[in-house]
């Protein structure tokens, strides 16, 4: 039966940036599924967090950590901790990351810096390290959280925009090395979504009203919308699918 394919039952999965917005839907609904979540975001609580009560409420497992992806040696010493207590996990979302906003000719080198490691380093780590393990294996499913700025190239945020589009060149690459290892890479890319990384935009009423004016769906993107698309790409459903970007942005890239 093809619902049978979507369940995750008896499957781990890393779900970073989990704290809040669209990582916590991502790792509600892959719980939903039959997941048990390792959870990790910069400010997690190691206990009582508001996803860890709504996956235990699901039946499922949830383990927490604290990790700063914009400090090498912390990333590193989470995925060795991750790997002795949980061994590789089948499916790792890619969902941590950090945007700063100044225009181009003021735009310091820290902040490039920073959204650089987060955004993109960490997550190329976070992959290679993991994905070793899952190529051995032979099975594993890797989803990075992209971004309409995979495809355009935004305003005030360069470095965020350098970034995203990176992480759809290396879907592609992993994809291209992995595929016919047991292992999908794929990349979902979010639209307009009301999160903090848009409150800026949601504030400032021209260019929130821009921003709607072109979505043909007529609204601002909610983290629930991705639990359908995470399930998918996390499942058998999706085996065939690999070196994607999937877009769930309201039909903005079709205007």
């Amino acid at each position: 039966m093809i619902l049978d394919k979507f369940k995750l039952d008896g499957k781990k999965a890393l779900v970073t940036g989990c704290k809040r917005g669209i990582g916590f839907a991502m790792a509600e609904a892959l719980a939903e599924a039959g997941a048990d979540i390792i959870g990790v975001s910069a400010s997690l609580e190691t206990k009582g967090s508001e996803i860890e009560k709504s996956v235990k409420s699901l039946g499922r497992k949830f383990s927490a950590y604290q990790c700063d992806f914009g400090d090498r040696t912390s990333l590193y010493a989470f995925i060795e901790r991750v790997k002795e207590e949980h061994g590789i996990p089948d499916i790792l979302v890619n969902n941590a990351g950090t945007i700063l906003r100044r225009p181009a000719a003021e735009h310091p080198d820290d902040y490039w810096d920073k959204v650089i490691e987060i955004n993109q380093t960490a997550q190329f780590v976070l992959s290679r390290e993991f994905g070793r393990g899952m190529v051995e294996r032979g099975s594993g499913k890797i989803i990075f959280t992209a971004s309409l700025l995979t495809f355009q190239g935004g305003i005030t945020v360069p470095g965020y925009a350098a970034s995203k589009g990176a992480i759809g060149q290396l879907t592609m690459a992993l994809s291209n090395e992995w595929a016919g290892k047991g292992v999908q890479v794929n990349a979902i890319a979010p639209g307009y979504i009301a999160t903090d990384n848009t409150e800026a935009l949601r504030t400032d009423p021209v260019r929130s009203q821009s921003i709607l004016d072109r979505i043909p769906a007529g609204r601002w993107g909610h983290p629930d919308d991705f639990k359908g698309p995470v399930v998918f790409l996390a499942s058998a459903a999706s085996d065939y699918m690999t070196g994607a970007v999937m877009l769930v942005d309201g039909g903005w890239m079709g205007r």
